[in-house]
């Protein structure tokens, strides 16, 4: 049988499991309550919603994992004062192990609302007991211990798939290919799969599955919460990648009611990036992923509710009390407002045998999965922008050659300096700029076997034996499920807001829908506790991430600096870089500067959200879409304060709630309401 022993145990074994002191187990009785079990009883079952974390007062319980093959592995056995549990707890997701008290076993029992209140209000305890939550998490990835087992041919496209979907949403797998494995082999010769059926999923409870949708494979490893279609949310965020996460973070932490609904995996376009190097407070780079899942963890934390996948077919505007989701599953949740972060959906450029080869072997991401796929094999990449470049970098180091074919004359107007040197330095990219695909082709199987592309310049033709094209040509926006609601979209599936939303005279819209950040903005803010709390109050609206044309940018008062980075994401919208910024409140001498989150302040709620009225701080104007930086005006038209209605920053019922706000807490030395 083999030792649990995945690497993050081997490098980072004394921050996973560490005994508590006795004081520290007294501070935490508050947040649980003790219970008994006797030796033999399950503490926890894989597969089922988990009590929480697990504090041992007297005994001992062993944790195992399940093969889905019939064998249990031990994990590790643990004693008095050590815990039990995992980052799934947070939020009381199903277990992926097995915990049976070994003895009789006295233990404080922690619920996953008393964990969140732990990890928030003992800030030295909860920081080290989130990280070793967080490591063993990570290590059940690492061993694929506990979670669905996926068995079918490697490379099979529900496979490809289904491995995608879990991987990106940080669940635990294994994999078995029956041309390799005996016993996944034995499997399918007792059960007789036909080829519609797979691949063939065993889930943590034991269920078997064929060929499953991804939404029948959430529910079976606890993705999909049960919801509440009576519950009122105070924010409704669709959308989890960088900005949706950042907004959830922000309502949550200051204790408003938040449900995020994502159609695919957190961290949206940008979790799927490979490495990302130009991301604000990340000097040595971080992968997409690695980006999102801190982000979806910090979410959780403070008790964000996250349904993965969640696809949202309409929004209902017209209801007096709030507004109403209707998801594709045919469930409906209610909201007082509203955040757009819905992102875009991956652009199928009209390639002449497109249709055909998609099914097996075209890909919109280069993940770990495709990259053992097309290990030492020649692959295409269609592309000229930032996410083709880091693909084609990272697959650089995985194929035996990358055909890199751009349509236009050079990569300059389109991609970042570094990763066109990076490329430049990498033997094995060949790069085609002013060439494009004429058409795929597929086998008798269906899965793609050759490319052709032509140089528009000569005309020249080529073919290539390639079973392997990823594709990065742009993407539209994600606004389908605005149809029908008092939104106003462009030809182009872009929200209209503010002046945009006027100016074609739309005034409906330009009320109802409002800007909160460009997406992939970063900005330094002050504290935005007043700002955060007016969301679900003062106003009842939908607020938008993604493509505005212009910024509300209020409250700000020392100079602004954007600068722009040209493809991050394939929207192709600026990225703004704002330097610290301190939040101007009347009478106020102390700093309120409280720099949010390490580069995922896309879409902070607090900018517009004081802004019931279309108006622009004076010192601030500018078309960010258009490339044009941030001109400062001069101080004497700004002066009159924040909350002087006569400065034209706050409408004069707004003003009273920002004084209220700017009131020292003295218990901890910050501000708040």
């Amino acid at each position: 049988m083999a030792e649990y022993s995945p690497p993050v145990v081997r490098t980072r074994r004394a921050q996973m499991y560490f005994p508590l002191k006795d004081g520290e187990v007294d501070r935490l009785r508050r947040f649980g309550e003790v219970r008994r079990f006797a030796a033999g009883d399950y503490l926890i079952r894989a597969g089922e919603s988990g009590i929480g974390m697990i504090v041992i007062l007297h005994g001992r319980i062993e944790v195992t994992r399940r093969d889905g093959l019939g064998h249990n592995e031990p994990i590790r056995t643990y004693g008095a004062r050590h815990f039990v549990g995992e980052v799934g707890q947070l939020s009381g997701r199903a277990s992926f192990v097995d915990a049976r008290a070994e003895t009789e076993v006295e233990a404080l029992v922690i619920p996953p609302r008393g964990l969140r209140g732990l990890v928030i209000a003992e800030a030295e305890l909860g920081e080290r007991i989130m990280r070793a939550l967080i490591l063993r998490r990570v290590g059940l990835i690492e061993a694929g211990a506990g979670g669905p087992v996926l068995i079918g041919p490697v490379a099979h496209p529900g496979m490809v798939r289904l491995q995608n979907f879990l991987r990106r949403n940080a669940i635990p797998h294994r994999v078995l290919d029956p041309a390799t494995d005996h016993d996944a082999d034995a499997l399918l010769a007792c059960t007789h799969p036909e080829a519609k059926d797979l691949p063939i999923v065993l889930a943590p409870d034991g269920a078997t599955l064929r060929n499953p949708t991804e939404h029948e494979l959430a529910e079976r490893v606890g993705l999909l919460p049960v919801l509440d279609p009576e519950r009122v949310y105070d924010v409704a965020v669709v959308g989890a990648g960088p900005a949706g996460l950042a907004t959830a973070v922000y309502a949550a932490s200051e204790g408003l009611s938040v449900m995020v609904l994502e159609a695919r995996a957190f961290g949206g376009q940008a979790g799927a990036s490979a490495r990302i190097e130009n991301y604000l407070g990340f000097p040595t780079g971080i992968s997409g992923m690695a980006l999102a899942g801190r982000a979806f963890n910090q979410a959780q934390k403070f008790g964000a509710d996250i349904v993965i996948p969640g696809v949202v077919r309409r929004l209902d505007c017209t209801r007096s009390d709030g507004y109403a989701l209707e998801l594709e599953d045919g469930a409906t949740l209610k909201s007082r407002t509203v955040v757009i972060a819905s992102g875009a959906d991956y652009r199928r450029p009209p390639f002449p045998g497109l249709d055909e080869a998609e099914r097996d072997g075209v890909h919109y991401w280069a993940s770990p999965v495709e990259g053992a796929l097309c290990s030492g094999q020649e692959v295409g990449l269609v592309g000229g922008g930032n996410s083709a470049g880091q693909a084609a970098v990272y697959l650089s180091s995985r194929a035996a050659k990358v055909w890199m074919l751009v349509r236009g004359p050079a990569l300059a107007a389109t991609m970042s300096s570094y990763l066109i040197e990076r490329i430049a330095a990498q033997p094995n990219i060949e790069l085609l700029t002013g060439t494009e695909v004429e058409r795929l082709d597929v086998d008798d199987s269906g899965a793609l076997c050759r490319v052709a592309w032509r140089r528009k310049a000569t005309g020249e033709t080529t073919e290539r034996a390639l079973r392997h094209l990823f594709l990065f040509v742009g993407a539209d926006p994600c606004t389908g499920w605005l149809k029908g609601c008092a939104a106003a979209i462009d030809a182009k599936g872009f929200i209209l807001t503010g002046r945009a939303a006027a100016d074609g005279g739309v005034e409906p819209s330009a009320d109802l829908v409002q800007p909160v950040q460009e997406p992939r903005a970063h900005q330094g803010e002050g504290d935005a506790r007043a700002h955060a709390r007016l969301l679900a109050g003062e106003h009842r609206r939908p607020v938008v991430g993604l493509g505005t044309a212009e910024q509300q940018l209020g409250h700000h008062r020392d100079e602004a600096a954007i600068a722009l980075d040209q493809g991050f994401g394939r929207l192709g919208v600026a990225q703004q870089l704002l330097g610290p910024l301190q939040l101007r409140i009347q009478k106020l001498s102390d700093e309120v500067g409280d720099v949010l989150g390490a580069g995922l302040v896309e879409a902070f709620l607090a900018v517009e959200i004081v802004l019931k009225r279309r108006r622009i701080h004076p010192r601030l104007g500018g078309d960010l879409t258009r490339g044009r930086v941030l001109e400062p005006q001069p101080r004497e038209q700004w002066d009159g304060g924040l909350d002087d209605p006569q400065a034209g920053l706050l409408p004069p019922r707004i003003a009273p709630i920002a004084r209220t706000a700017a009131r020292p807490n003295r218990s901890h030395g910050r501000f708040s309401l």
